[in-house]
This record gives structure tokens, sequence and C-alpha cells, in this order.
């Protein structure tokens, strides 16, 4: 694990050359692929670090991520806009990810957790477009550190308790009482800030629409995993107290998912409507994360990777627009059918990935969540059919509104696409449909 720590070290010295460290993070990310192919619990563990399967797919999702993030924000290259500075910010924040994810040790995972933020932070406030970022990077920082230290709390009384903070040596609090459940909340309320949940969501759409391309794709591709993650690590630790609090984290996600799905069918900001299709999308993750099972868990995951893959792309399609348009407003970039019919077919397929139609990630993840969830409890279908209807209602919304209707009329001539924007679409659109392919080969060898 520590080879490819360094060769994340390694990148900084390659921040010049924006093209070569474009091919480092690629290859870094094949590389990762091919060696790591056995069976995964907790090897190649050197000096704290290791991975199992799931931080196996988060890694190679950071580094999938970043490497198309360096690729889509060529125009900071081509205007000599501290490119050096982007890219020492990229391979930082890229560093920050693999620690979070390889560590097995709380206290790291914690400092490693805590410190993407000022990497993001950064991209927001230096590469933003407006003045408003500020207010927006505020929103960010003040509402992850309002969760950060309580849960620094649970780790040192954890340590405490338990003399260790080791992954999977750490005893379990099976009480349930109220010192159980302060200490419990404490813990995952850091979590559900980044996911993020619905009642603490309000930093996410402010981020994104202040915030340039490449944060975020960074924040809709690697950033929102860090909080499902998060949970997946810790929820081992409180096995009573979560079986007690599953209802209501159930009952918080399909609700507030559904409450955001409907938000989204009135908003005329493409950012801020997938910004909020995102929020609705962790509902269901939530939901997932909270069953204790096989299921749920694996579901959240594929859902989390194939979210990752399928909302970055549609930032970067927006960016895009933006770039040719000069606004995110619906109203105003309308008709994007006759004014760039190349990429539209990008636009269709892009959609039908959001709201889960074959053969996406997103689909077979969204099955497992709704057979889990349905079989924990069959009152919950209501919730899991709202929040489906409307995640297609607010993918056709946007869809038909920015592709149909007569396009704004200063509006002449335009380039319909580089070269350089279909590759980075197609790599985003190739992982998302065809891993599902892996699934199934093995159900059908099964």
């Amino acid at each position: 694990m520590l080879k490819y720590l360094f060769l994340g070290v390694l990148m900084i010295f390659a921040v010049s050359e924006w093209n070569v460290l474009q091919a480092l993070v690629f290859v870094g990310s094949f590389l990762f692929i091919f060696s790591l192919g056995g069976g995964f619990h907790f090897n190649n563990l050197s000096l704290g670090l290791g991975v199992d399967w799931v931080s196996y797919i988060l890694i190679l999702l950071s580094f999938w991520i970043v490497a198309l993030v360096v690729k889509s924000s060529q125009k900071i290259s081509d205007t000599y806009n501290f490119e050096i500075l982007f890219l020492f910010t990229c391979v930082a924040l890229l560093v920050s990810l693999i620690m979070t994810f390889c560590c097995t040790d709380y206290l790291l995972f914690y400092i490693c957790f805590e410190s993407s933020l000022i990497p993001t932070l950064i991209l927001i406030l230096g590469w933003g477009y407006q003045p408003e970022r500020v207010q927006a990077g505020i929103y960010m920082l003040f509402y992850t550190l309002f969760g950060s230290l309580p849960l620094l709390v649970s780790f040192l009384l954890m340590y405490s308790v338990n003399g260790s903070l080791t992954f999977n040596l750490a005893a379990a609090c099976s009480s349930v009482g109220f010192v159980s459940f302060i200490w419990y909340f404490c813990t995952f309320f850091a979590f559900a800030v980044k996911l993020p949940m619905f009642t603490v969501h309000l930093w996410l759409p402010k981020a994104h629409v202040e915030a340039p391309v490449s944060g975020s794709m960074v924040l809709a591709g690697v950033l929102l995993k860090l909080g499902g993650y998060g949970m997946i690590r810790v929820s081992s630790m409180f096995l009573g107290v979560g079986r007690e609090m599953s209802f209501g984290w159930l009952s918080l996600g399909l609700m507030g998912g559904s409450i955001v799905s409907v938000m989204c069918l009135r908003q005329t900001d493409m950012k801020a409507l997938i910004a909020y299709s995102s929020v609705a999308h962790m509902g269901l993750v939530l939901c997932g994360l909270m069953l204790f099972s096989l299921v749920g868990v694996g579901g959240a995951v594929v859902v989390m990777v194939g979210h990752g893959l399928c909302s970055s792309c549609l930032f970067c399609l927006t960016n895009m627009v933006y770039e040719r348009v000069g606004s995110r407003s619906m109203s105003v970039s309308k008709g994007l059918l006759s004014f760039m019919p190349s990429m539209s077919l990008w636009w269709f397929l892009l959609s039908a990935g959001n709201m889960a139609a074959p053969p996406t990630l997103n689909l077979l993840g969204e099955i497992n969540l709704i057979m889990g969830v349905v079989s924990w409890s069959k009152s919950c279908f209501l919730g899991v059919a709202c929040l489906s209807f409307f995640s297609a209602a607010y993918t056709l919304y946007m869809f038909s509104t920015s592709q149909h209707g007569k396009y704004f009329s200063s509006l002449f001539s335009c380039c319909s696409g580089q070269v350089r924007e279909y590759l980075v679409l197609m790599l985003h659109w190739l992982p998302l449909n065809m891993v599902i392919l892996n699934q199934v080969c093995y159900y059908m060898c099964s």
C-alpha cells in the first residue's frame, strides 16, 4: 500500500507539467487495478495502512476522478490561472483521500478525513466564479467542523475505554442507554454532515454552485463518499444502539430524499439541481448503510460509486454549457439540442444513468437497496416508491428543459465539443456502464 502513497507524493514533483501529471494519475489508477486482485481482509498491512474491498474501490475511484478533474480543467492551463498551484492542490487532495481510505487507525483516519477539507476549500476559494464563493466556503467549513469535534472526543473516549483505536480490534459498545446514545450520535453526526444527510445538507448546494468544475467533480465524485465510508467503519462499534436507531435513520433518509427530490423540480440552476439530486441519492445510501446487512452495505457502496461517476460527469457537462452560453440558468441555456446536437447524446446517456436506467451501476445498487429496505420493513415501500418516482421526474425535467425549446436569441454559432471534452465524458461513462458486466458474469457463473 505504501508504494501507491509514495506515487501520490511523487506526483508533487510533476506539478509543473500538466500533461505529465495527467498521465501519472491515470497510470497510478491502472496499476492499482491490477495489483490487488486477490481477497481483501486488510491485506498488505504496513505502518497502519491496508485495504479491504470497500477502501480498494474508493481509492480507485479517487485516482480516476482526480485524473478526470485535471483533464477537464484544461482552461486553467490555457489561461495560466495559477496552474501549478491548482495541480499541487489536486495532488494534495488525492494523497489525503488515499490516506483516508487505507489507514487502519481511527485517529489517523480522523486526521486524514478532516485534512481533505483544506484542498477542497482552496479549490472553491481560489478558482470559484463569483464573490459568493467565500460564503459558500464558510458554510462548508463550519458545517463540517461543527460535527468534527464531537467525533474527535468520541475517538479519544473509545481509546480510554478499549485501549486501542485499530479497526476491528476496538471492542464494540453493545449496551443500550442514554450515554451510549450520546456517544453514538457524536460519532455518526460528523459522517452524516459529510454524506450529507437531509437537515444538514445546505452547505452542499452552496458549495457546488460557487465551486469551479474541478471542485464540483471532486465533491460529487469522492468527498461525499467519505461520510458513507466513515459510517461503514464505525457502525460495527455500536451494534446495540444502531439496531435501535435504524428506524429513525431509514425514516429520515426516505422522507428527506423525497422532499429534496420535490425541491429539485423547482430549481432553475443546473448545478443546484444536480447538487440537490446528490442529497436525494445519499438519502437512499444512508438507508442501506443503516440496515446492518450485506445487501444494504453492498448496494450503498455500488450506488456511491455509480453516483460519483454519473454526478461528476453531469457537472462536467454543465461546465461545458456554461463556458459556451455564459449562464447555468435553464431558462437561458435551453434548446441545447439545436445549439449543441452532438453533446445532447451525452446529456441523454448521463440523465439515464442518473435515474438508474439499465445498464448502469446505479440500477444494480438501487435494486439491492430497494430489496434490503423493503425486506427490512414493508412500511418503507411507499417512501422508496416516492423517492424512485421523483428521481426520474427531476431527471426528465432537467433533460427536457435544457435540451428542448428555442435557444437564447443572442447565441449564433458555437463549437459543439472538443475531442478532450468527449474523452472526459467517455471516461466517465464507460466505467459507469461496463463495470456492471462483472456482476452479470458473476451471477451467470454461479
